[in-house]
């Protein structure tokens, strides 16, 4: 069957149509009707398809993240230890309220035992309270050699509690001596009471910041 032949076929006899081209409408309606049920039917189910998909991704992702935290545990376990090893021997570095005048003693100790004189060494009114820590600043201002002062920041740093030497200003007077200006920084834990104290009024404030 040809072109000519094809141009010649009326729509309105159908049922009179040779065999090719009936068979073809049949191929073309099936396609059409596939086509349909495919954007009606099946866009949906494909778009579920997609939603799994992700998911099943994103499941694995999650999988894979926890199977390496399992296959890390004890040295994550070990780590912990170290780290809280570490936290204590540093809490062991800082003194109760009790030891703080026996601290402030060793400081100007220090000081002495270097040849050096204390013209000022005045801990502050009050103390910076922080987490689980109070700071006290402390006012010096010593005269001696530069040696005996660098002698005497070697000491403060190791004495067995916490002290920092900050804000140092040096001056030149006389003969090689000096003037050395500094804030001493110790540091203290609080006690139970203390702590308590802390908690408390943090609570207090997150209930007063409520509207």
């Amino acid at each position: 069957m040809n072109l000519d032949d094809l141009r010649r076929l009326n729509l309105r006899e159908v049922g009179n149509w040779p065999l090719a081209p009936k068979i073809g409408i049949l191929a073309l309606l099936f396609l059409v009707i596939l086509a349909a049920g495919a954007y009606f039917d099946w866009k949906d189910q494909y778009e579920t398809l997609d939603r799994a998909e992700a998911e099943e991704t994103a499941l694995r992702g999650q999988y894979a993240d926890k199977k390496n935290k399992a296959i890390n545990y004890d040295l994550y376990r070990q780590q912990l230890a170290e780290i809280e090893q570490s936290f204590g021997a540093l809490v062991k570095q800082l003194p109760n309220r009790s030891e703080i005048d026996a601290l402030l003693t060793d400081i100007n100790q220090a000081g002495l035992g270097r040849g050096l004189s204390f013209e000022l060494f005045k801990p502050a009114a009050s103390e910076r309270m922080a987490e689980f820590y109070a700071e006290l600043p402390i006012s010096i201002k010593i005269t001696g050699n530069y040696h005996d002062m660098g002698a005497f920041a070697s000491d403060v740093a190791q004495l067995p509690r916490i002290v920092t030497l900050n804000d140092i200003g040096l001056t030149a007077i006389k003969d090689g001596t000096l003037v050395m200006d500094a804030t001493a920084k110790t540091f203290r834990y609080l006690d139970e009471d203390e702590l308590a104290a802390q908690r408390k009024a943090a609570m207090k404030d997150k209930k007063g910041g409520k509207p």
